[in-house]
C-alpha cells in the first residue's frame, strides 16, 4: 500500500505538469484550430531561461516568472509574424511550427550548450514527508497544490467569465461569433500567449518532477501533451486535467509494477480512448 500511495502521488505531480503544458495546447487547438508543434519547444524555452534565472538569483518565483514571460513573448512573435497569415491552413501551420522547433532547439544549443539543465529546488522545498516506509518530496506536493489552484482559476476563467463565454462560443462556431460583431482576434492572441505562458511556467516548476530538462525535452513532452489532449478532449480545461492526471498516474504505476510497458502505456491509453470515445473523455463535440 505504501508503494501504491507514493506511486499515485508521484503520478499526480507528473500529471499536473502535463496539465499545465496540455491545457494551453488544447485551448489553442479548440479555439484557433492550430496544431502548434512548437508548444513543447516553448516549454523548453521557459525551462532553460527560468532555471538559469532561478539559479543566478536563488529565487524560484523570479525564475518561474522569467521563464513563463519569455515563453509568452516567443509565442506572440510566432503567432503575429507567421501563424496569423496561415488561417485555416493546418498543413502550413504544422510545417511552420515544426520549423520553429529546430530553430528554438538550435538557439538553445548555441546559448546553453549541449548539457542538460538540472532542476532548481529552493531550500524550503527540499525536504520530504514520510509515507509508510517511503519518503515523498515536499516539492512534488507543492507542484500538486499549485496545479490544483491553477486548474480552479482556469476553470473559473473559462466557465464563469464573459471572456470564457466568448472562448467557448468561438470553439463552437467562430464564424457565427464573428458575424454578431465579436472580435475574436484579441481572444485568440490571449489564448495563444496564455498557453505558452503556462508551458513556460510548467518548464520551471516541473523540472524537478521530470528530472531536469534537455534539448530533446520539448519534442518528447509535445507528443505526451497531444496524447493528453486526445484522452481528455480538446478545448476543455477539465478534460486536460482529467487526461493529464489519468496518464500521469497510469504511467507512474505501470513504471513501478510493469517497467517493460512504461514506454507504451500512454499511447495504448490514447488508442483506447480514440476507439471508445473519439472526442475524448470531456471534450467539446
Amino acid at each position: 500500500m505504501d508503494i501504491l500511495a507514493v506511486g499515485i502521488l508521484g503520478g499526480m505531480s507528473y500529471g499536473v505538469v502535463l496539465f499545465l503544458i496540455a491545457t494551453g495546447l488544447s485551448l489553442v487547438l479548440g479555439l484557433m484550430g492550430i496544431v502548434n508543434v512548437a508548444h513543447g519547444a516553448l516549454f523548453m524555452t521557459g525551462a532553460y531561461f527560468g532555471l538559469t534565472v532561478a539559479k543566478l538569483t536563488g529565487n524560484l518565483i523570479l525564475g518561474i516568472l522569467a521563464g513563463a514571460i519569455l515563453a509568452g513573448i516567443v509565442s506572440l512573435i510566432i503567432d503575429r509574424l507567421f501563424l496569423c497569415q496561415l488561417y485555416k491552413q493546418q498543413l502550413e501551420q504544422i510545417l511552420v511550427t515544426f520549423g520553429f522547433v529546430y530553430i528554438i532547439t538550435n538557439l538553445h544549443l548555441w546559448i546553453y550548450g549541449a548539457w542538460p539543465k538540472s532542476a532548481f529546488v529552493p531550500q524550503i522545498l527540499s525536504g520530504s514527508i514520510t509515507i509508510g516506509r517511503f519518503n515523498f518530496p515536499v516539492h512534488r506536493l507543492t507542484v500538486i497544490i499549485i496545479g490544483g489552484a491553477l486548474c480552479v482559476g482556469l476553470w473559473w476563467l473559462q466557465e464563469k467569465t464573459k471572456v470564457g463565454a466568448k472562448v467557448r462560443a468561438g470553439m463552437d462556431d467562430a464564424e457565427m461569433v464573428s458575424g454578431v460583431g465579436i472580435n475574436l482576434t484579441p481572444i485568440n492572441i490571449g489564448a495563444f500567449c496564455l498557453g505558452a505562458f503556462l508551458a513556460g511556467f510548467a518548464g520551471v516548476v516541473g523540472a524537478p518532477v521530470l528530472g531536469g530538462v534537455n534539448l530533446n525535452t520539448g519534442t518528447d513532452i509535445f507528443f505526451v501533451a497531444i496524447a493528453v489532449c486526445i484522452v481528455g478532449g480538446v478545448g476543455s480545461v477539465q478534460g486536460a486535467l482529467v487526461g493529464a492526471v489519468l496518464i500521469g498516474i497510469t504511467t507512474t504505476l505501470v513504471s513501478t509494477y510493469f517497467p517493460v510497458l512504461a514506454m507504451f502505456v500512454t499511447y495504448i491509453l490514447m488508442v483506447l480512448i480514440l476507439i471508445i470515445k473519439p472526442s475524448g473523455l470531456l471534450g467539446r463535440k
